[in-house]
């Protein structure tokens, strides 16, 4: 009977692995969506008036932060697959 059996890897080139994969997956995500609040938000500006213009400022402040702190955010948060890492690499038998 075949084991298979996991080949031990580096807490710490685990972590670069899951940020960069992160980082890949949410650019995906937050690069359109920030585009999509962008758009609708410069359709709400030609409204006119000053609540026009206040809302459509704010909606490109909104989606510049979306598309801007959002990978920032993702890929700093590498501390959780450090963390499994490292209890695989303690716990998993030899």
């Amino acid at each position: 009977m075949n084991k298979l059996q996991i080949k031990k890897l580096g807490v710490l080139s685990v972590a670069k692995m899951y940020a960069a994969i992160m980082l890949v997956m949410v650019l995906l995500i937050s690069i359109p969506y920030g585009l999509f609040v962008i758009g609708f938000s410069l359709l709400g500006a030609s409204a006119g008036g000053r609540g026009g213009l206040a809302i459509g400022g704010g909606g490109v402040i909104v989606g510049l932060l979306v598309m801007i702190g959002l990978p920032i955010f993702m890929v700093s948060s590498v501390l959780s697959p450090a963390q499994s890492a490292r209890c695989f690499t303690i716990f998993s038998p030899e």
